[in-house]
């Protein structure tokens, strides 16, 4: 789960209540990303539990960061490539609300302390500004951050987009980042897709074991997971398993794309046209192998499948340089 809060922000549970439920539940990485509050919770991990270092940043049209459920947003999930980086981007006051005020002398700081703007320009200069103090940025909850596609379009330097996520899910049945993601992709963008809890964890609302990310690692260890991260190895999904994702060039030039996967009734290969390749079968039939045709037109493909349960897997899109 690579986005989740605790008692350090607005979450219900502590780190280590968080860390007892999702290794309870078979899970291998957490990421306790607490609102503008960077904190290292390797000390809570072992050789069979990764925690990850970061934070969840926000930027807001307030300069005094006023929460309005009518106004836009962007979050940023900011993952360190050092379990011991805790620096803070771009330090300002109105933001660390969660920071007690005897802290803030002691906080690790990095960039310009400048008054935040909700431009372009200052959220990218924000980005870069993160990725130079050595993290990986991530784009979370499209929809429920209410913000122009134009403009999320313009975001430069991530390396993933949020396309799922549990706890705006539940508020809004409607957070799902898919038609984004392929826009994204339409426009050249090579950034990977990621699904997450973004658990809470109030009394009301159950928001944890939905969502989860697949990561393509050498070893539980924090060096092998984050290079995973940064080389795009890793999928989203609500339960389906995929295996294997191989392109294969056959004798007359034609191209076909093999996929493996836990079992599933439909697959979609989306491929920046009207008409996705899709395979459908019937109800209550389920296969484990999938091959489809990938047209010589396309410049990018990516793949969903689709379990008996209607739970989906999404691979990251690949691109025409990559299968040639």
């Amino acid at each position: 789960n690579l986005h989740c809060h605790s008692t350090r922000s607005d979450g219900k549970l502590s780190p280590e209540e968080l860390v007892a439920r999702y290794r309870a539940r078979g899970y291998d990485i957490l990421a306790i990303t607490d609102h503008c509050s960077p904190k290292s919770h390797s000390a809570l991990g072992d050789e069979k539990f990764l925690l990850l270092t970061g934070y969840e940043a926000y930027l807001r049209p307030s300069p005094d960061c006023v929460y309005d459920l009518y106004s836009p947003e962007i979050h940023l999930n900011l993952f360190a490539k050092r379990p011991d980086n805790e620096a803070l981007i771009c330090y300002n006051r109105a933001y660390t609300k969660y920071i007690p005020a005897e802290k803030h002398n002691e906080l690790v700081r990095y960039g310009s302390e400048e008054p935040r703007q909700y431009t372009i320009e200052y959220i990218n200069k924000f980005i870069r500004t993160a990725r130079e103090a050595g993290y990986l940025v991530a784009c979370n909850h499209p929809f429920w951050s209410m913000e122009s596609e134009e403009r999320l379009l313009a975001l430069e330097g991530l390396f993933s987009l949020e396309i799922r996520n549990t706890g705006s899910y539940l508020l809004n049945r409607l957070e799902n980042g898919e038609m984004l993601y392929d826009t994204m992709m339409r426009h050249g963008i090579q950034i990977a897709c990621h699904a997450a809890d973004d658990n809470h964890n109030s009394p009301a609302m159950d928001d944890s074991f939905r969502y989860f990310t697949m990561v393509l690692a050498d070893s539980l260890t924090y060096d092998s997971v984050i290079g995973a991260l940064e080389a795009k190895d890793f999928y989203a999904s609500s339960g389906p398993l995929i295996h294997k994702i191989a392109v294969v060039t056959e004798e007359d030039g034609a191209r076909k794309v093999q996929v493996e996967c836990s079992p599933a009734e439909e697959i979609y290969m989306f491929v920046g046209s009207k008409k996705p390749e899709r395979i459908a079968l019937k109800k209550g039939e389920s296969a484990t192998s999938f091959t489809l045709s990938l047209p010589a037109r396309a410049e990018y493909f990516r793949i969903s499948i689709y379990d008996g349960d209607g739970e989906v897997a999404n691979s990251r899109g690949f691109f025409r340089s990559e299968w040639e």
